[in-house]
């Protein structure tokens, strides 16, 4: 062996005794003819020292430099009263050096890492190897590991498998476009990467397995954001016999006690909450329920205002009118209100109404706004009461197509919980119930809310007759306004699973082309069956406060979807292009 100890392990118990540890010079110091240098290594930092007395040694320890790597052996001792450095768990002791051997030299490192600064987020991709040196890195992806074992745990003490599913699969209409794999002895046809395993997991419940998780890797070739990444991790789920309350259950115990091992947190209840009230109350499907701000319909006190921007989407079915109090913002600053308006811009709202409260006694008089001309005084006392507004309170105001306005005053409502610091506490929480099957689209064709394969809460031809109102037995966990993790009970009669592929407007023909090998097990006995599915990278971004799952992956792709370290994706030969039976189309030049 040619270490002894970890760095992190050394403390007082060890005093006197002599230790070997192997790692990377974090920092060299020189003071007063003392040489100091703290070694690093994946548990920790140590202090060494060495005195001029050893003087063979001590010039060993003077050619030394950042990122060395080095071996050392020495004697434990305690350091001076007032000496001791808190910040490190071995800052109780130090080592006395006496023997150190330069097992690899390093240049200059492109960014320092003992005192990190602004470093672009480019630069650190580029030198990921050494960007994961950095203590609060090997953290993240320690923690990562301590996530995924604690999870292993508990899935293997409640009887499920850890079965691998295939990676080079066929393309399935799941959402996002796929990552396609050319086939070298199949000409002209393609594999494609998993999105998720999630007909073979379903297969796999065909077959009598009954509970089954994975780790697995997915891959969606889709526009990035900060939770988003070309190739992520899932933690895979899905059992048989078991229905929504039951699943739920399970993997909410799972969760519990994830968070108690790893960050000793006992979270309270997990309230449910409909898909309808959390769009209504927080124009969300992901409602962060930290924040006490909530959207409150008004549409009914401006039909018949003299004022069309409000007045058309009050009397519009497919419209909303919807107020948002921000307690206190009556102080707000006109600069502030037009930077609010043009957030919520992003998300299609035409503008910003609002209406501020500076003394509700003088009626009219006691309110700031350029709309409340256009609306009588008794409708702006029932707006102002409904939504509980009180002297200093501003209120904005969304009208327009109903997702548009969830989701420009859903996001403002998050922006101003942030913005104003009014987070009641920091973790909350919760499951959604009861989402639509399907999505409507303005041509009048359906997508599924969730994927093809969720079950409905009613019969196939109940479905087929009222596909616009139908409810799934689909569930999401959320945690601080994240989605966690998403699952269903799925189809298992193939009646039920070809009445939902005729509604996505899948017929017969491409029905048995693309998924009759599903078709054909749900026709061999498919138990009742159903799973979820959690983000392992969203999971370990929120439970180690990183701002992006970039952060707690080891070696991530920039929003672009490129790995800036390796250069891919990259360019291939044209010889292996040609065994691909694959010809590229020449770029026209531009004079």
């Amino acid at each position: 062996m040619m270490r002894s100890h970890y760095c992190g392990q050394l403390n007082e118990s060890l005093d006197g005794q002599e230790v070997t540890l192997c790692g990377w010079v974090h920092r060299r110091r020189d003071h007063g003819g003392v040489i100091f240098l703290d070694i690093r290594d994946r548990e920790g930092m140590a202090q060494v020292v060495f005195d001029p007395d050893r003087a063979e040694t001590f010039a060993a320890a003077d050619r030394v430099r950042s990122e060395y790597v080095v071996q050392i052996t020495g004697k434990v001792r305690k350091r001076p009263d007032g000496a001791v450095n808190a910040n490190m768990a071995s800052g109780a002791i130090e080592i006395l050096g006496y023997q150190l051997t330069v097992l690899n030299e390093a240049e200059t490192p492109p960014f320092p890492l003992n005192e990190y600064s602004d470093v672009g987020e480019e630069t650190r991709l580029r030198y990921r190897f050494i960007d994961l040196r950095r203590p609060e890195m090997a953290d993240k992806l320690r923690l990562r590991s301590r996530i995924t074992s604690s999870i292993r745990r508990f899935l293997d003490e409640n009887g499920f498998l850890d079965v691998e599913t295939p990676i080079l699969t066929r393309a399935t209409p799941e959402g996002a476009r796929d990552y396609l794999v050319p086939s070298r002895t199949h000409a002209g046809s393609f594999f494609a990467l998993p999105q998720s395993p999630q007909l073979f997991k379903q297969l796999l419940m065909v077959a009598g397995f009954d509970r089954y998780y994975q780790i697995a890797k997915c891959f969606r070739d889709e526009d990035l954001r900060a939770d988003r990444q070309p190739e992520f991790t899932q933690i895979d789920i899905e059992t048989s016999f078991l229905d929504e309350s039951e699943i739920m259950g399970l993997t909410e115990s799972m969760i519990r006690k994830l968070f108690k091992e790893v960050l000793d947190l006992e979270f309270g209840d997990f309230p449910h909450m409909t898909y309808e009230e959390a769009m209504r109350r927080y124009g969300s499907d992901k409602p962060d329920l930290r924040i006490p701000l909530e959207l409150i319909d008004v549409a009914d006190q401006l039909k018949d205002v003299d004022f069309k921007v409000f007045a058309g989407p009050a009397n519009d079915p497919k419209c909303r009118v919807t107020a948002l109090r921000l307690p206190g913002g009556a102080s707000m600053p006109r600069s502030k209100i037009d930077e609010y308006t043009k957030f919520v811009g992003i998300y299609g709202a035409k503008g910003l109404a609002y209406i501020k409260v500076n003394e509700r006694a003088k009626g009219v008089e006691g309110l700031q706004s350029p709309i409340v001309k256009n609306i009588p005084e008794a409708n702006l006392n029932t707006i102002l009461d409904r939504v509980g507004a009180v002297d200093g309170d501003i209120v904005f105001f969304g009208a327009d197509k109903a997702k548009i306005v969830s989701e420009a005053l859903g996001a403002l409502r998050i922006r101003l919980g942030h913005d104003f610091e009014l987070l009641t506490c920091q973790w909350a929480p919760m499951w959604v119930v009861d989402f639509p099957m399907f999505e409507e689209n303005e041509d009048g064709s359906f997508t599924a809310l969730h994927h093809p394969f969720t079950a409905p809460k009613c019969t196939p031809e109940e479905l087929e007759a009222n596909p616009a109102t139908a409810l799934s037995r689909a569930y999401d966990m959320v945690l601080n306004g994240t989605e966690l993790g998403g699952g269903s009970i799925r189809i298992h009669r193939k009646e039920m699973q070809q009445a939902v592929f005729r509604l996505l407007g899948i017929e017969a023909a491409e029905q048995e082309e693309k998924f009759g090998f599903l078709l054909d097990a749900l026709k061999f006995g498919a138990p009742p069956h159903g799973g979820l599915a959690f983000g392992l990278d969203r999971l370990v971004m929120l439970m180690t406060g990183a701002q992006s799952i970039r952060e707690v992956i080891a070696f991530p792709k920039t929003q672009s979807a490129a790995c800036v370290m390796t250069q891919a994706p990259g360019m291939v030969d044209a010889k292996a292009l040609r065994e691909l039976h694959i010809r590229l189309r020449e770029q026209t030049k531009v004079e």
